[in-house]
Formats: C-alpha cells, structure tokens, sequence
C-alpha cells in the first residue's frame, strides 16, 4: 500500500490538472480583489508615482488619457502585489514533484528571486529615478518649463522599476549557471570585464539621460550585484564539499 506522501507526489494527470486549475482560479480572483483595490485607491497610488517628480506639472493631452493611465496604473500594482501569491502558488504546485535536494535549491532560488526584484524596484524608486529625474528637470530649467505627460511618465517610471528589478535577478541567473555547472565561479571572476562592459551598456538603456553619474551608479551596481552572486556561489559550492 502506497504512503500518503507517495500518492500525493505520485497523483494522476487529471489530479495535477484540476490543482492547476484550481490554484489559477485562485490567483485570479486574488488579482480582481487587489485589482478592485487599486482602482478604488487610484489617486493615492498617482501621488505616490509622482512623487520623484517634485515641482512638475502634469498634463492630460488627450481626452479620457488619464482614466486610461488610471487603469494601466491600478493592473501593474495589482501585478506586483499578487507575485508574492504567484510565487506561493507555484512553489505549492512544484515541490511535491521535486526531490528534497531539488527543493532545497529551487524553493530557496524562487524567493531569493522575489526579494531581489523587490529590492530592485525600491532601490530604483528611491534612488535611480530621483537622480534621473533630477537631471532632467534642471536640464534647461531656465529656458522652457518641465510640463510633461502623466501618461509618458508613467511609462518612464514603470519601465525604470520592472528593468532595475529585473537587473537584480543577476546574482540568481548566476547561482543557476554555477549549480547546473554551465559556468564556474572562477570563470565567472575571469570574465568580470565583459561583465563590466555589458553593464555599462544595460545603464545606459535603463537610465536614458546624458547623466553620467546615474550611468556610472547604475554600473557600479550591475558589477556589485554580479560579485556578489560570485562570493555566494562560492560560498555554497564550498559548504557542499
């Protein structure tokens, strides 16, 4: 007679497709609340948005714009809120599938993941745009007047955070790449220059100014994030042996 943990490791494909199912309901009507939430919480979400942009006056350059960037403002919130339930709901999904060892690495990957992009979102609010954007409303401040488009700003803002959030994921790439033995940590360390020259390139894309500071901030920040994912690696290689 087979054990519970077996059966439930071991279920039929119907079974694994109704679990499916049933979890994806599940997130999607977590995602129509917090949704329903944002909408509701609209304008104080737009204030927290516009905040980096001290002084600016917005306007609405065609009719009914800001009811669109309203909605465009409350699903992209409503996303983020919801990950941290995504990513719940996936690791209940696959880790009855995996072998202990398999769990003992993909679990901790999964949320380490999450933090960093959270990190990466809170570090690009807090300190990447109000630097970019402090260039860009003094840039000829003396000739014309900074009156932008809420909805082109928002643009800015949301592709600044999801790219610095995505950019933190590199420690995490980098533990994947050492632990399916792709790459080595040395390997790695040997080949920080190109590193150092791509992300000179990423800055340049993710901060769109002339600003070389920002350039250089956001640079330096690539290259700790990817020494980091190094040391770590080899740290947990080591504590394997």
């Amino acid at each position: 007679m087979k054990s519970t943990k077996y059966q439930e490791k071991y279920m039929p494909l119907l079974e694994h497709i109704q679990e499916l199912k049933n979890r994806l309901v599940l997130t999607f009507l977590i995602f129509i609340t917090l949704l329903s939430l944002c909408l509701f919480y609209t304008k104080e979400i737009s204030s927290i948005i516009q905040n980096p942009a001290l002084g600016i006056k917005f306007l609405q350059l065609a009719p009914g714009e800001y009811l669109f960037v309203s909605i465009k403002v409350a699903t992209y919130t409503a996303i983020f809120m919801t990950s941290p339930f995504i990513l719940y709901q996936i690791i209940k999904f696959i880790s009855p599938g995996l072998t202990p060892k398999e769990n003992q690495y993909v679990i901790p990957t999964l949320i380490c993941s999450l933090c960093l992009f959270f990190i990466g979102t809170v570090f690009s609010y807090k300190t990447l745009i109000p630097i970019t954007l402090n260039f860009f409303i003094n840039y000829g401040s003396d000739i014309v007047e900074p009156i932008w488009s809420f909805d082109e700003y928002f643009n800015f803002i949301s592709f600044t955070i999801f790219t610095t959030g995505f950019c933190f994921q590199l420690p995490v790439v980098q533990l994947i790449l050492g632990f399916t033995n792709v790459i080595t940590w040395k390997r790695m360390l040997d080949n920080w220059k190109y590193i150092a020259f791509i992300a000179t390139i990423v800055s340049a894309i993710i901060t769109p100014s002339t600003d070389p500071i920002t350039q250089l901030f956001m640079t330096t920040t690539i290259i700790t994030l990817y020494i980091s994912g190094i040391l770590i690696l080899k740290i947990v290689q080591k504590s394997e042996k």
